[in-house]
């Protein structure tokens, strides 16, 4: 597994669940937190990749299993943390990253792209901690890092519903920090911003890939372990003070004065075709 420094297990002991951990941020997250002494429980629909990242993770000596979990359904859940108690004895940690949604207007969307977008992206996440937050408050403290988005933050177009539950995500998310702290659970967000990984088709040397990276402050795109080294501290104990917080991983990018950043990539990629 690919690691920019070597681990100090500052998970050691700990139990995680994290759904859509079969590709992306999620696996991005398996990895690391397995690296830093987790054990980790991969909860994803993707029964193939799912099961690839766990045996990835045993492979260089770490714990994993996969448990396929669709997030849209209840019982999947509670059955991904039943899993962390059997297999592993507990839950300290959940991690919230799966994700489905579709672009659209209040006019252009369909009402059941709406309804399945908010199931997998925010019900879904108040389902996880429902089913999480018993076990953790049995092992006397937990962390619940819930992924949601730049477009939590600042509106973009033609993006309704994806910024519809990636704002409610946040404020969920300051609600269960009230709610549950004084079980010594704590709960936070973290704001990634553009993250390239192995489920884009992306070609770094295209106009679109090159104009983009000129435009974030740091100068180039995310990968996931950008936002995995922001989930280890989240998750570990040098966090014990934070919680309710959103951390803004996104190289600048809301630093800066927005103006449809997306529409100008886009364009900018019509304007030069012959450098796509």
């Amino acid at each position: 597994m690919h690691c920019r420094r070597q681990p100090v297990m500052r998970l050691a002991n700990k139990v995680a669940a994290i759904t859509g951990a079969a590709q992306g941020i999620g696996r991005g997250i398996a990895r690391l937190f397995a690296l830093e002494g987790a054990a980790v429980v991969i909860g994803d629909i993707q029964d193939e990749k799912g099961a690839a990242v766990a045996a990835e993770i045993v492979e260089a000596g770490g714990r994993a299993v996969f448990v396929h979990t669709d997030v849209a359904v209840a019982t999947d859940l509670q059955g991904m943390v039943q899993a962390a108690v059997e297999e592993f004895d507990g839950l300290d940690i959940l991690v919230n990253d799966a994700i489905w949604s579709k672009g659209g207007t209040a006019v252009t969307l369909e009402e059941t792209d709406w309804d399945r977008s908010v199931a997998v992206g925010l019900r879904a996440c108040y389902l996880a901690a429902k089913f999480a937050i018993p076990e953790m408050t049995k092992r006397g403290s937990g962390s619940i890092i819930n992924i949601s988005s730049v477009h939590g933050l600042l509106a973009a177009r033609n993006s309704l519903v994806y910024e519809s539950v990636k704002g409610g995500l946040i404020l969920m998310t300051k609600q269960m920090a009230s709610d549950f702290g004084p079980q010594g659970i704590r709960v936070n967000a973290i704001c990634p911003g553009m993250i390239v990984h192995e489920g884009h088709r992306h070609d770094p040397a295209s106009a679109r890939a090159r104009f983009a990276a000129e435009v974030y402050p740091v100068r180039r795109y995310g990968n996931p372990d950008d936002i995995a080294y922001g989930a280890v501290y989240l998750a570990s104990d040098e966090s014990s003070f934070v919680s309710g917080h959103a951390l803004v991983i996104d190289g600048g990018m809301t630093a800066q004065l927005q103006d449809d950043l997306a529409g100008r990539i886009s364009q900018y990629a019509r304007e030069h075709p012959d450098e796509t």
